[in-house]
């Protein structure tokens, strides 16, 4: 399992993230404090709320993916 911090600013950096994600032929959950939702639902991650520190495992590797998780990290 890989684990990173992102955070999406806004409706469209939701949309390239769930668009990614669902290129993934592995499980990928979104977290925020004690709640998870599978990050291939925009609405799900959308309601987890924007500019917040999001907490992203997932159990897989794909380029794509990982070049869009890249530009929302955390620093």
């Amino acid at each position: 399992m890989k684990e990173r911090k992102i955070r999406l600013m806004a409706t469209e950096d939701v949309q390239e993230f769930v668009k990614a994600a669902e290129t993934c032929d592995f499980e990928i959950d979104v977290q925020h404090q004690k709640v998870m939702i599978d990050a291939k639902s925009f609405l799900g991650v959308l309601a987890l709320g924007l500019a917040k520190e999001l907490t992203v495992k997932y159990w897989g590797s794909n380029v794509a993916f990982e070049n869009v998780m890249q530009k929302y990290a955390v620093m």
